[in-house]
């Protein structure tokens, strides 16, 4: 089990309705930040577009952060990562929020 923080436009993380952030979006965010590169997903996968790794010393953290119907989750983040959310949910116009609604602002 784990705990998962997301990167959303919308109220609540998990609303089926509201803005989304668009792959193009969070491409571009990505690209900006220091540190995170992209790496594609094995063909088929149903998770999402793309797996974004932030970079330590040139060697994947082992935490990513994906894209998925329109918002950003990542599994059991490190503070380095929050604080890498945080970043990237102000470059998108977003917030931080935690599985149970709760905000991250740093």
């Amino acid at each position: 089990m784990g705990y998962d923080l997301h990167i959303t436009r919308r109220e609540y993380w998990w609303d089926e309705a509201g803005e989304e952030i668009s792959a193009a979006e969070w491409g571009a965010a990505v690209a900006a930040e220091p540190g995170l590169v992209v790496v594609p997903l094995p063909v088929g996968s149903s998770e999402g577009v793309a797996e974004f790794v932030l970079r330590e010393s040139g060697e994947s953290s082992g935490h990513p952060l994906w894209w998925l119907a329109g918002r950003i989750k990542a599994k059991n983040p490190t503070d380095e990562m929050v604080t890498v959310m945080c970043r990237l949910a102000k470059t998108l116009n977003a917030r931080v929020q935690g599985e149970e609604g709760e905000l991250y602002d740093m």
